[in-house]
Order: C-alpha cells, then structure tokens, then sequence
C-alpha cells in the first residue's frame, strides 16, 4: 500500500496537480485497492487533525501579517532599514534580508514575506539599478527566516504532529534564525562589494532615520513581546496569536489609522484563503499519515536505520539528504506533516531532542522552498522582479552556503538552539 501511495502521489505532482489534492489521490487510490481501509475511517482521519485547538493560532498570525504590513507600517519598516543600512556594500539587500526578519516576528508564513517584501523592495531595487534577478534571489532565500523566527507556522504543524512544545521551539527557533539573518546580510555584502552593486549614496540623516525608527517601532515590538509571553508562561501559544491580531489591530486604527472597513475585509479574506489553504494540505497529510502508519512504513524505516546504521551522525545525515530532496518537490507544510512521523523514531533512537528534530526540519525543508523545481518564494519573487526562475536560481550560491552552514549548526550543535 505504502508503494502505490509513492507511486500515485509521484504521479500527480508530475502533472502538476496541487500538492493537497496529488495527496488526496493518493489516499483514496490506497482505499480503493484495499478491503482493510473504509474509506469513510479515513475522512475521519481527516477531519479529526485539524480539530485541534492550536491550530487556532495558525489564521491569527496570518491575519496579523496582512493586517500589519498590508498598510503604511511596511513602508515605513522599509524606510529605517534603508536610512540605517542602505549606504553599505549590497546596503538594499540587506534591508530586505532585515525586513524579513523584523517580518518573521509577525506573520510566520514565508510565501506571505516573499508577497508583501517583494513588492515592496523589488521596484525600490530596480530604481538603484540592481539586477533583478539578485534582488529576487535576495528576497527568496530571506523570507525562509520568516519561518524560523517567531510565530512560524511550520513549527506549529511539527508541534501538532510530534507532540512537541510549541512554546519550546518558537524560543529554539530564535538564534538559527538570526544567523541566518546574519549570513545573508554578510552575503549580500560580500556580492556587493565584488560586483559593485549600486547603492543609496545619501549622507545618513539622524533626525529622519529617528523618526522612521519611532514610526516604525510596533512592528519591532510585537516579535518581542510574543517571546515575552511564551517565555514566561504568560499567555499559550493560542492566546498570543489572537492578542497579536488585536495589536495589529489596534496600532493600525490608532497609530497608523489605516484600516478602514475595505482593508480589514481585504486582511481577513487573504488571511481566509491562505489558512484554508494549509488546512486543505493538513488534512490530506492527515490521510496519507494515518495511512503509511496503518501499513507500518514508518516503523519499517526506522527499524532499518537502527538494524543497518549505528552512527548517530550518519543518521542525521540519511535524514537531512531526505528532506533535502523531499523539500525539492513537496511544498513545506505537506513535507513537515509527512515527514514528522517517520523521523520521530529515528531521532528517538538516537537521543535527539524533540525541539532539535523541529528546527532541524524546518531549516532544512526551508531551503526547498527556493530551490526548483518547486520552489514557492523562488517562484514568487521571480514573477515579482519579471525575470526567469533560471537567472534567479544563479544568484543564490551565495545564500545555499549560508543555509548549509546553518543547517550542520542545528544538525551537529544542540547548543545553537535556544532552551
């Protein structure tokens, strides 16, 4: 059964069929050609993953998201970064790579800050006179540190199905990515530099990067305060989503006074479809899951990984070269949630913490996401900046060695994770 679910699911992706309904294909061929699976058991399946209350927080960080970026809060973001850094060697790179940061702190979906910065910085980029196609591969690769700096949706789906403390790898998720934050930006300068990039030649002026900085202040507040809350047990995961919406909320209609009824419908529509969207491919993820586990392919893989490999770091190895090439072809979300019971396991035998396999996971499935060919924020800023996926794909050396050398850090030094 586990090998005519590989075969149909390979099938779809190949077609070019979405990533949740490839899943759902494979799932209901798997029922039809076994008389030990009803398929009314696996619509149960189904529907009982997403009947969880933590999933709750995955709509209000995306409402978060659009709600504070979506008006003149990104503008402003943009324009300290810029007045600080945009004077440097690869200066508007970095802002976008810093943006993205600052953005991981409100949204923690990767596809939403390759959206919302790209717009943004891309015709800023143009006007300089960067290339594009480095500007998109700036972006591409940055947004990915939105999923590791907290709230990250993908962190809640490994939590969901590993059983794992959100609160413990939202707080583990801080430093990978802020080195990766520090990688790219010294990548960005290092290109710079050597290819002379242009850059914002204006003297730095104190008052007007002041008053960007005060203007722009909530959105660096609110990562801060999310990591207050979860820290100190002030307030559960869930409960700090929806206090960060009514922040967002409340900054916009009394700070910034943008949101009128047309852009709240608009945040709340976008936010809408998106969580329907990752619920949709959790469901499906569900089905397949329950399935692999009903045959005990999950269980057959970890048992020949311990009968065949006695190594603890070639372990970690196997794992990360799977997810490696998994994340090439299967969006993040649908990779976390099928891939999560099959490495628990694995990573049980080898004494790996729960929270290490989490951020082990989600840098290394993060990479996918601008590699092809099915690369989300690689495709995304590539239509934004109107070049070919190609010309983007060989301007991104620089931010793979990065993301490789984050990657070992998370994989061989449980240190690099915070606790």
């Amino acid at each position: 059964m586990s090998a005519l679910i590989l075969i149909v699911f390979l099938g779809a992706a190949v077609a070019a069929m979405p990533i949740a309904h490839a899943l759902l294909v494979a799932a209901m061929a798997a029922a039809a050609t076994s008389d030990r699976v009803p398929l009314d058991l696996i619509v149960q399946q189904m529907v009982a993953q997403v009947q969880s209350f933590p999933l709750i927080a995955i709509p209000f960080f995306m409402l978060t998201g659009t709600l504070m970026m979506g008006g003149k809060l990104g503008v402003a973001l943009v324009g300290v970064l810029s007045a600080l850094i945009g004077r440097f060697h690869g200066g508007p790179a970095q802002v976008g790579v810093l943006s993205s940061t600052l953005f991981g702190g409100v949204s923690g979906s990767a596809v939403a800050d390759a959206s919302a910065i790209g717009s943004l910085l891309i015709p800023w980029h143009k006007r300089l006179g960067y290339p594009a196609a480095f500007s998109a591969a700036t972006l591409a690769a940055a947004a990915t540190i939105d999923i590791l700096i907290p709230p990250s949706i993908p962190l809640i789906l490994f939590a969901l199905t590993s059983n794992a403390s959100i609160a413990a790898l939202f707080i583990a998720g801080v430093l990978p990515g802020l080195l990766m934050c520090g990688g790219f930006m010294a990548a960005c300068w290092w290109v710079g530099r050597r290819r002379n990039f242009p850059r914002d030649t204006a003297s730095f002026d104190g008052p007007a990067f002041r008053r960007h900085l005060l203007y722009a202040a909530p959105a660096v507040v609110l990562p801060v305060l999310i990591i207050v809350f979860l820290r100190f047990g002030i307030a559960t995961p869930t409960e700090v989503a929806v206090l960060s919406t009514l922040y967002a909320g409340g900054v916009s209609v009394l700070i910034y006074r943008d949101l009128g009824i047309r852009r709240l419908n608009d945040a709340v529509m976008q936010a809408g479809l998106a969580t329907g969207v990752v619920l949709l491919v959790i469901m499906a993820s569900a089905a397949i899951g329950w399935l692999l586990t009903f045959d005990q392919m999950p269980q057959g893989i970890a048992q020949w990984v311990q009968s065949n490999v006695h190594v603890a770091w070639l372990v970690i190895v196997l794992m990360n070269l799977l997810m490696l090439f998994m994340g090439m072809f299967i969006d993040l979300p649908a990779a976390v949630l099928l891939l999560t019971p099959v490495f628990v396991p694995m990573a049980q035998a080898i004494g790996m913490d729960m929270t290490q396999l989490g951020i082990m996971m989600v840098v290394n499935l993060a990479i996918g996401l601008y590699t092809p060919p099915v690369g989300t924020t690689l495709f995304i800023t590539s239509a934004l900046a109107k070049v070919k996926v190609g010309q983007t794909v060989r301007e991104l050396g620089p931010f793979y060695l990065v993301a490789f050398g984050v990657l070992a850090l998370v994989s061989y030094v449980p240190a690099s994770i915070l606790k």
